[in-house]
């Protein structure tokens, strides 16, 4: 007696082939949509260190909206926070500090202690940033203990010590800001962010300059040209030229400064960076 014969469905045909086949299995997770986002984020940061706000939101934009796509939660904290510092940039400061509050309460709601940190260090940067004088030594002592929390990322804890050298700053302790902005600018160094050293030394400068150390200023100015001139940043080599002819005005070297401000506008004007060129431009004309 013959037995019967039973057909194969369709998955149970698949299922076989698969067990006799040698194919390798497919991922555990996919990654496409958060590669794109991380993508598309580090160009908006990127044209946003340059200036370029308008065609930094774009981009982020785009990483926004795959980090929606994709329900990831540290991407969407991130992607908050670079469109928060593009409208900060833009001008937008209410807006801009709506985004950092919607990553920090993102942060918080996935548990994201690390990332909770950076959002707060981003919150206190804007606040510093809108400051004309008061106490800041409760925003120092949190940026303190915020940067305590960020244990991975060694960008984050840079831009804290950024923050903590604005703070001090802002107190007028010349000797504890170019500490901390150094502090900053050994993490970038070890990592080779050529630009982001670039606007340590020009960070140290300014304090220089605010401390009536007009030579120290220049020297700094002299190490952020040799990092942006390595980084090929026209738009940081301007402003680098653009501070030398200001620290320059104020040593009352008349020459020296229009020689820096005439430089700066044959920079931008090469780069067609219209808006620094009419700055150098008008610089110039004051004497």
């Amino acid at each position: 007696m013959r037995q019967s014969s039973v057909p194969l469905t369709g998955a149970a045909l698949l299922l076989l082939i698969a067990a006799c086949s040698s194919a390798p299995k497919p991922p555990a997770e996919i990654f496409t949509l958060r590669h794109l986002a991380e993508t598309n984020l580090k160009l908006a940061v990127k044209e946003a260190d340059r200036g370029n706000y308008t065609e930094a939101w774009e981009i982020a934009a785009e990483a926004r909206r795959l980090a929606v796509s994709a329900d990831d939660p540290p991407l969407l904290v991130k992607t908050g926070l670079a469109q928060g510092n593009i409208l900060w940039g833009l001008g937008r400061r209410d807006e801009a500090e709506a985004a950092w509050g919607a990553a920090l309460a993102e942060a918080e709601r996935a548990g994201l202690a690390e990332l909770e940190a950076v959002c707060r260090v981003h919150q206190a940067r804007g606040r510093l940033l809108d400051m004309e004088g008061g106490d800041v030594t409760g925003i120092r002592a949190a940026l303190m203990a915020d940067l305590g929390r960020i244990k991975t990322d060694q960008l984050a804890a840079a831009l804290a010590w950024t923050v903590i050298g604005m703070a001090e700053r802002q107190e007028r302790r010349w000797a504890e800001a170019e500490g901390a902005f150094k502090k900053a600018l050994a993490i970038h160094d070890g990592g080779r962010y050529l630009e982001q050293c670039a606007y340590d030394w020009y960070l140290i400068a300014s304090t220089r300059s605010l401390a009536g150390d007009y030579e120290g200023a220049l020297e700094a100015l002299e190490r952020a040209l040799e990092y942006d001139r390595r980084a090929e940043y026209t738009y940081g080599i301007g402003k680098d030229w653009l501070a030398v002819g200001d620290v320059n005005r104020k040593f009352s070297r008349t020459a020296q400064a229009e020689s820096a401000y005439r430089r700066a506008l044959e920079i931008f004007r090469a780069a067609n960076l219209d808006d620094d060129a009419a700055e150098a431009e008008r610089r110039l004309e004051q004497w």
